[in-house]
């Protein structure tokens, strides 16, 4: 199984406790996803945001394709950090951590996903074909999207790569 990392770093003129109670509210991943995902949230809406929570959402990767996806909020520092992680969904592995760091003139927001796809070769050969792509172009679009909410820092680069990792023997 090939596990792969995507790290995108995006600086915000916020601070950590607005950055916070942005990325901590649920219906602003509504906000931040790209429409022809067609996300949706199934379960729950309105339930406060708290380590164990479970949430069940519908979208549509590809054109004809819908899935549901069940996450679980595996670990919350308020304020710092909180980890969701896959129960149930397209992927074999997805671990995403939501990161805080405040910064000169602002905070960094710091995503880490570590993913990995079914079925073998195919499924490596699917992540080159379409699914880094989209992943990127996600990651992107979010990019865009808080920069229009909240503008950006002055003179600070944003980031985003994908690597596979290799692993140890």
């Amino acid at each position: 199984m090939s596990i792969y990392h995507l790290e995108s770093r995006l600086f915000l003129p916020l601070t950590k406790e607005e950055a916070w109670e942005f990325i901590s509210n649920p219906d602003n991943l509504l906000k931040i996803t790209p429409d022809k995902v067609q996300f949706k949230f199934l379960y729950p809406r309105d339930e406060g945001f708290y380590q164990g929570q479970i949430f069940t959402y519908q979208l549509s990767p590809l054109p004809g394709f819908t899935t549901k996806w069940v996450s679980e909020i595996t670990s919350i520092d308020h304020g710092n950090y909180f980890t969701d992680d896959q129960r149930s969904g397209p992927y074999t592995l997805w671990h995403h951590q939501h990161r805080l760091k405040a910064v000169e003139g602002g905070t960094e927001m710091i995503d880490l996903v570590h993913y990995a796809l079914p079925l073998g070769l195919l499924g490596r050969f699917a992540h080159w074909l379409f699914v880094k792509k989209q992943l990127i172009q996600t990651f992107q679009y979010r990019e865009q999207k808080l920069k229009e909410f909240f503008g950006e820092i002055p003179g600070r680069t944003s980031t985003l790569k994908i690597q596979t990792l290799k692993p140890h023997v």
